[in-house]
């Protein structure tokens, strides 16, 4: 490992890093624009220049120069000062004096480092360009003459995103960033290209002019819109969530967040269930809550062990287990969280999980991916195959062909496939050190579970320290909801077979409305949604940003979100309606508050009492390998997949423009 000093101070580096590394790992702080840790070198802003030795006598870019044994860095001389006050007076140029109108005034790095390397005055008398706003969709804002061209939304969009959809045209002083022939970018993460910008030409274009950084309370939380379990923070104000940012977490998300992620919020306050509803001779008419939990209660005590519940997508393990202790009450085990119909083993959970863990996933050298669009179902995974591929490792894929965004060879879309893979998919496996196989929801609704788990010793997926089975949810509540008890052998098939009075509806939007016809429903959440149009009781409920609650997702990372706003008026969390109607229906559940409810559940599952991974023993079943059938993916339209996202008008934006091709004229058209 090379040796260097850095003000003084002799320290090592990893082979391989850059001056700028090596300083930072010796506690100094290096202004940069275009360097970004996840991204490729540009080397382009020259804002990170320090002095050298030995070397050329003038200042170094430090991001692009590697650390060699013996350098001599310097980076709080004269000369360096000098220098970053020169490029930073060339980099106010041209920008406008735009920060009291700017969206990213008080998070702006340009704002930052101008107040330590900014000079109070400009030897330039030129007047300063301006460029056209460039149209990139729905989810950014531009605002181009703010741009200092550090080319980080070029590389982000190619390198982490796979949509080579931006770059720069022109050169010089004509230089300008823009989309491909000014069109909507089409991915799923370019919210987070406003993120990467360094400056406020890329802003958040749902939250334009909405709220200033400073008065906005910051609260850590746990996504529920995939299985991924992003961290996220939620920003408020008074009572609303007024924006949704990432949380840097290398296990899981890194530091970024689908676009659905970062704009859902707008319907936290839309479409919203903020009073009981009960229907009466075919139409809802309003209640008030004596009068809906005493029906409630009635149903309850009248269906005696004939009651199920059905767990939705976007719920707590609190919440399931709430519902779960007042089946218990009345004799009952009707519990099922797989709400479209989904019938797959789940008696070994290690079989079904995420095996190879989000991080690791990334260390594979060949990926099979069976039955998946995994830039749809998880794109915080996706960016994950990506680097596989980038790095030149073979991603196969089996399943109707669609744009990954990355290099894949297609080798069908019958599940009959993994009985006679092709030489290539076998070569490609036999050579490689740590093989992948990621089996989607689209597989899963197939049958096809057995068909891949018979492929673990042919391919060898299971080595010393390395197991490259896994199996990729798309609904936050699985995995808990599976922990839990929520899984009939059967599916929602045993449920009907047992022919329940009464059923629970815990947000379970998804549920087709010819199931369990002959019970009374009653849907306890938080929009006006698919589950309220079969209801005939409607409670309404706490969103996912309105509760503490413990989630687990697809790799079984056991990870907790916190309260940020309260329900909308009348509506309560879900566990407090569920223990008012247990005591109504004379069997009273054993916890007043959610302290003693998340006590219970951990006594009980000890495992949901630990952040982080649950080890578990792989020890899968027994299942027949043989299976055949069309493969179809069960997500139509990414935008629109749970009742949160179908009362966005931001969400409903992005489905009409990326998913179905609408064209939207702007104002000067």
């Amino acid at each position: 490992m090379p040796k260097v000093t850095v003000d003084g101070i002799e320290i090592e580096v990893p082979q391989g890093a850059t001056v700028l590394q090596a300083c930072e790992l010796a506690g100094k702080e290096i202004p940069r624009f275009c360097y970004h840790e996840r991204l490729s070198i540009a080397g382009n802003c020259r804002m990170c220049l320090v002095e050298v030795a030995p070397g050329p006598p003038k200042p170094q870019a430090s991001c692009a120069l590697p650390a060699a044994d013996g350098q001599t860095i310097r980076t709080d001389t004269a000369m360096v000062k000098k220098a970053r006050e020169g490029v930073m007076e060339f980099l106010l140029i041209n920008h406008p004096l735009d920060c009291p109108i700017c969206d990213q005034g008080g998070e702006c790095d340009l704002q930052d480092q101008a107040i330590a390397y900014g000079r109070s005055f400009s030897r330039f008398e030129e007047n300063k360009r301006a460029i056209d706003d460039k149209y990139m969709g729905p989810v950014i804002k531009t605002s181009m003459t703010r741009c200092i061209q550090c080319t980080r939304c070029v590389r982000f969009s190619s390198e982490v995103a796979g949509v080579n959809e931006i770059g720069m045209l022109y050169r010089g002083e004509d230089s300008q960033i823009t989309s491909y022939l000014e069109h909507a970018v089409t991915g799923e993460l370019s919210g987070n290209l406003a993120d990467v910008c360094p400056v406020g030409a890329l802003l958040q274009k749902p939250q334009s002019f909405e709220s200033r950084p400073w008065e906005l309370r910051k609260v850590p939380a746990i996504d529920v819109m995939d299985a991924v379990g992003s961290n996220i923070r939620l920003d408020v104000r008074q009572r609303q969530v007024m924006r949704v940012l990432p949380r840097i977490n290398e296990d899981v998300n890194e530091e970024w967040i689908s676009d659905k992620t970062r704009h859902h919020v707008d319907a936290l306050v839309r479409g919203r269930l903020d009073r009981p509803w009960l229907r009466e001779k075919g139409k809802l008419r309003e209640a008030s809550w004596q009068e809906a939990l005493t029906v409630f209660a009635d149903k309850l005590k009248k269906a005696g062990p004939k009651v199920a519940a059905i767990a939705g997508d976007l719920l707590d393990a609190e919440t399931m287990y709430a519902a779960k202790k007042l089946l218990e009450g009345q004799g009952s085990n009707l519990l099922e969280g797989r709400q479209t119909g989904l019938t797959y083993d789940c008696t070994s959970l290690s079989a079904v999980a995420f095996n190879s863990t989000i991080a690791g996933i990334e260390t594979a050298d060949a990926v099979l991916l069976i039955g998946s669009n995994v830039r749809w179902e998880a794109p915080l995974i996706a960016t994950r195959v990506r680097k596989v591929a980038r790095k030149g490792g073979k991603v196969f894929a089996i399943g109707p062909e669609t744009d990954l965004g990355m290099k894949v060879e297609w080798i069908g879309d019958d599940l009959k496939i993994l009985a006679r893979l092709p030489k290539t998919v076998k070569d490609a496996f036999g050579a490689a050190q740590r093989p992948a196989v990621i089996v989607g929801p689209g597989a899963l609704a197939a049958g096809g579970l057995g068909a891949a788990l018979a492929l673990v010793e042919p391919l060898d997926l299971i080595k010393d320290g390395w197991n490259g089975f896994n199996v990729l949810h798309v609904s936050a509540s699985r995995m808990a909801s599976l922990i839990i008890g929520y899984a009939q052998p059967g599916g929602l098939a045993d449920i009907e077979a047992a022919n329940p009075e009464l059923a629970i509806l815990l947000g379970a939007d998804e549920m087709p409305a010819d199931r369990l016809k002959g019970a009374y429903k009653v849907y306890i959440g938080h929009h006006g949604d698919k589950g309220t149009k079969q209801a005939d009781l409607v409670l309404p409920g706490a969103a996912y940003a309105e509760k503490h609650g413990t989630y687990v997702n697809t790799e079984i990372r056991v990870q907790r979100g916190e309260k940020a706003a309260f329900p909308p008026g009348e509506a309560r969390e879900d566990w407090a309606i569920l223990r008012a109607v247990s005591d109504l229906a004379g069997r009273k559940l054993p916890f007043d508050n959610f302290d003693q409810l998340r006590a219970k559940l951990v006594k009980e599952f000890p495992e949901l009492g630990r952040d982080g991974l649950i080890d578990l023993p792989w020890a899968p079943p027994k299942l027949k390998a043989k299976a055949e059938g069309p493969i179809r993916y069960p997500i139509g339209d990414f935008f629109l997949t749970n009742a949160i996202c179908r009362a966005s008008p931001t969400m409903q934006r992005c489905s009409e423009e990326l998913v179905k091709g609408m064209q939207f004229k702007e104002a000067a058209e």
